[in-house]
């Protein structure tokens, strides 16, 4: 036992991307090529010590559900479960995925497909049983990211999906900030403590980003509602000439952006469920995004991180 965790890279000539299938199938580096030639972190590299800590890493998995619970509480039709809170302000967040390690399904120099089922597994913070798939796939200037979530209970159970990939601020030099960031949204979840408090309403001006613009030092940690159809995310370095468009499956119908103050790195995650989904769902508020899985039903959706040159056409 022991030993430094096995990473898994994949890849081509625009992406190298790190897997680890032993830290819940996240993410250890995501590194682009440059249009002068050089390999740069897009993604905030993971240090050798965090490489055992999802959270720390470069990006990270998020099933059977995203963001939090409030409480741990989660409810579904007339019955209540206690999860684990596993948050650092007590609730319960980003699902069980990121908690186990994971097999490896198939894999190539571009591709790799990791399988987690929870049947066997004794503590899983969640209480039914799910097969799930996540499958990285570099093709070109694109880094694919697909999720795949079978019910293999007996019962119907509420659930969502998503990812949370962190993204330097600087490419040419970390410690400086350049990015430029869109995020399409329709609304916002009013919230407390990241919490919602109601249905999605007025975007608020720390998180509007629906016009491309430097992202300032301003804290954000907000969920945003996506429309179906909607134009990708889009980042810009200028001083690299790096831009990346960000694109989803309509199943990932709610954003969430986050930006801490005095950090080299913000996350930009697409998820399907809003924050306490569960909840939300429960209380009858619209646009949750959380869905229901019956015994062997299967949901999936791809996000596409496509590499572009700033100023081509």
């Amino acid at each position: 036992m022991g030993g430094a965790p096995q990473v898994l890279d994949i890849g081509g000539d625009r992406w190298r991307v790190g897997v680890l299938p032993g830290t819940g199938a996240s993410l250890a580096y995501g590194r682009v090529r440059t249009p002068d030639g050089r390999w740069g972190d897009l993604l905030r590299p993971t240090r050798a010590a965090a490489l055992t800590k999802p959270p720390l890493c470069a990006s990270y998995v998020l099933v059977p559900f995203s963001n939090r619970v409030r409480d741990g509480v989660l409810r579904f039709g007339d019955r209540t479960w206690q999860l684990r809170c596993n948050s650092g302000d007590g609730h319960a967040m980003h699902g069980t995925g990121f908690e186990s390690a994971w097999e490896v399904a198939e894999r190539s120099d571009a591709a790799v497909s990791l399988v987690l089922d929870t049947g066997g597994l004794v503590g899983a913070n969640f209480p039914w049983s799910f097969r799930a798939e996540v499958r990285y796939a570099v093709d070109g200037p694109r880094l694919t990211i697909g999720t795949r979530l079978t019910n293999t209970a007996d019962e119907p159970f509420p659930a969502g999906f998503g990812h949370h990939p962190f993204f330097q601020r600087g490419l040419v030099d970390p410690a400086v900030s350049e990015v430029r960031l869109q995020v399409p949204a329709e609304g916002a979840y009013p919230m407390r403590d990241s919490i919602p408090v109601g249905p999605a309403g007025a975007v608020p001006a720390r998180a509007d980003y629906r016009e491309i613009r430097v992202l300032d030092e301003v804290y954000v940690n907000d969920c945003l509602t996506r429309a179906p159809g909607s134009a990708p995310v889009r980042m810009e370095w200028p001083m690299s000439g790096v831009v990346l468009a960000m694109d989803a499956d309509p199943v990932l119908a709610h954003t969430l952006v986050y930006a801490p103050r005095h950090r080299p790195y913000f996350a930009v995650e697409p998820v399907t469920n809003a924050n306490d989904g569960f909840n939300l769902m429960a209380d009858g508020v619209p646009g949750h995004g959380v869905f229901v899985l019956e015994p062997g039903e299967t949901r999936s959706g791809d996000i596409r991180l496509g590499l572009e040159v700033l100023g081509e056409v």
